[in-house]
This record gives C-alpha cells, structure tokens and sequence, in this order.
C-alpha cells in the first residue's frame, strides 16, 4: 500500500485537491470543495503539515490583505505515483537494441562514474571502515536500505534493497552503474560480492584498493 493510501479518505481528497490547486488552497476553498467546516480542515491540514506533506504559504496580493494559503511540499507531491520505472525499463531497451551488450555496460558505467564524482570523495588516505561507512550512508539516502557491516576483520556495504530490481532482473549489465557510482564516490575500487538479483540475501559490496594509489602505480594492483 502507497503512503498516500495509508491516509485517511477525507486526507486523500484534500491532497489531491491541493495538487489541482497550483499555487495553493485557502481554508475557505478547501471547506467549499471538501464540504467541511473550517475546524475540520484545520485540524487536517495541521495533521499533513506535521507529517511534511502540505507547507502554509501566503498568496498573491490582489489589493487587499494577503490571505493564508496551503500548497503540497515535495515530500506531498512525492505521494503521488510517478511511473519511472516503466520509462527507465523503455529507454533501457532502446539502448540495448541500439548499442549492444558491451557499450551499453560502458555508458552505465560512464553514467555512475558522472553522478559519483558529484559527491565529496574522502582523501585517499581515510581509513577504510570509513569509507565504508560513508558510502553506506549515501546508498541509504538514495533507497538502498544501506548499511555499515563487519565480516570477520573486514567492513563492508550491505544493501538490503535493490533499487534497480526489476530492471537489473532483465539487464544484468545495470549493476555496473551502482559499482561505478561507489568507485567514484569513494575513491576505491568496489567488488560486488553478493548480489540480490542473483540470490543473495543483500547486495554486498567489498572496498578495494585506491583508485588514486592504483593510478600511480600505472593501473598495476
């Protein structure tokens, strides 16, 4: 069940209305569109706004005092469904068809590289347990259920959900984009050890040597 599903019916109608509204709802609207009284919309519109999802704005003066409005924040809008896997899993068919196995492996790889050299990469001399612990946190952000773990005398990157699940089931070649991303956010080269889509438990990634250290070594490690 959808976040949005899990509110109650009448919290239902007033989201969507304040997602038609552009630039926001008055309580006044709201009352007329919902047929509630002013109490009753307060009191919900005071429940979604601590749960983040509607913000207090003021409208656009017309000549007379601005009145108090109500519009979606982005977690609001985030509640209602965006189909992007169904893009994603389209525009991955196409690359495939167009550029094969071995080049589309190279552009997800090119592509993972591009959004983890946005991110601040720890200098090459952070401790490893570290790194971990960084990349962890960053996978979780991004949905990955991420986390630091130890095995043995080692740490290394649990990741308990699959963000590319479905389209990794079909285009196996969408792992190298995650590896690419760690690598260039963490400046270490990244082996993937377990792997959800081929059985595993979790998604389990091993830190490697530097990329800076393997550099200077002329690419020999």
């Amino acid at each position: 069940m959808t976040a949005l599903r899990q509110l109650g019916a009448t919290q239902q109608r007033l989201l969507r209305h304040l997602l038609m509204a552009g630039e926001g709802g008055t309580v006044e609207s709201l009352c007329m569109q919902l047929h509630l009284s002013h109490n009753a919309v307060r009191q919900h519109l005071s429940a979604l706004i601590a749960r983040h999802y509607v913000e207090r704005t003021q409208s656009k003066p017309s000549g007379g005092r601005p009145t108090a409005c109500y519009r979606l924040t982005e977690t609001g809008h985030a509640l209602f469904p965006r189909n992007y896997g169904s893009i994603a899993t389209a525009l991955l068919a196409q690359l495939h068809e167009r550029l094969g196995d071995s080049a589309m492996e190279s552009t997800l790889r090119e592509l993972g590289h591009t959004l983890g050299s946005r991110e601040i990469t720890p200098p090459p001399e952070t401790p490893s347990m570290e790194v971990v612990h960084i990349l962890a946190q960053k996978l979780d952000a991004l949905g990955y259920e991420a986390i630091a773990a130890r095995h043995g005398e080692e740490w290394q990157i649990e990741a308990f959900n699959c963000v590319f699940h479905a389209l990794a089931k079909q285009y196996p070649q969408v792992c190298k984009f995650d590896l690419a991303y760690m690598e260039a956010a963490g400046g270490r080269r990244v082996h993937h050890m377990e792997c959800i889509v081929r059985g595993g438990h979790v998604c389990r990634f091993r830190l490697g040597a530097s990329l800076s250290e393997k550099k200077d070594d002329g690419g020999v490690r």
